[in-house]
């Protein structure tokens, strides 16, 4: 994994610390029209974004942390790393994400806003299953 961020740091932006890294990291996904509070990560060491591939990626200090968007019951683990490729309200090939499903996890490989509609958020995982919540519930402190 370590050598995907590798290839893809040249020419990216990188910001190292908790504060900025999440600041950089909200601005990303309110710039490509996603919800703010979808990466609710903590004590993040560091972020990355190169603009020319669209790869981002987020590095925490914690092997990984349990997330559970209050909204819609879901509990969410993030790994200790977090990547994907990042497109006009899209996360796609998203690695170090899953969503539990009754008393499975999953990986959620890819996150999207309908173009009509901003207001529905879609989950799609790596068994093809896809899920849309309100993205009021992604909202920032949520």
């Amino acid at each position: 994994m370590a050598s995907q961020i590798e290839s893809h740091r040249a020419g990216a932006e990188i910001a190292i610390g908790d504060g900025i890294c999440r600041k950089k990291s909200i601005e990303l996904l309110e710039e490509v029209g996603l919800p703010k509070g979808l990466l609710p990560l903590e004590d993040i060491q560091e972020f990355g974004y190169n603009r020319d591939t669209g790869f981002m990626w987020l590095l925490q200090r914690k092997k990984k942390i349990e997330h559970t968007f209050k909204k819609i019951k879901q509990t969410v683990s993030y790994a200790g790393e977090v990547t994907a490729f990042v497109d006009k309200g899209k996360l796609k090939k998203i690695t170090g994400v899953k969503t539990k499903e009754l008393l499975l996890w999953l990986s959620v490989v890819e996150v999207y806003v309908a173009e009509a509609s901003s207001e529905k958020v879609t989950f799609k995982t790596g068994t093809g299953l896809s899920e849309t919540f309100d993205a009021a519930a992604f909202a920032l402190g949520e």
